[in-house]
């Protein structure tokens, strides 16, 4: 799929620069761009997504950490004592 893209003047000397100093071409610069930007914006939908369907769980069942419990098993971590997943609340 061939895609074109039009950016400014100023813009275009920016990549030039910066692939000058990486050397790198252009269209590489902003193929990388791109590509961080995509694999940044999925995972932000992944996280939201996630949280909505927690979010409709908890709703559903009532089922839950409070940060407290969380924050106190984390704390465990790493040590001799450290416990097990705390079981939810109703």
């Amino acid at each position: 799929m061939a895609t074109s893209l039009k950016i400014d003047d100023a813009l275009k000397s920016r990549i030039q620069r910066l692939a000058d100093q990486r050397r790198r071409s252009p269209h590489w610069m902003m193929l990388e761009a791109i590509q961080q930007y995509v694999e940044r914006e999925e995972a932000r939908e992944s996280f939201r997504q996630e949280a909505l369907a927690s979010w409709a769980a908890y709703r559903e069942t009532g089922r839950h950490l409070t940060g407290e419990d969380v924050r106190a098993w984390l704390d465990t971590w790493g040590t001799d004592s450290e416990k097990g997943v705390p079981g939810c609340h109703e």
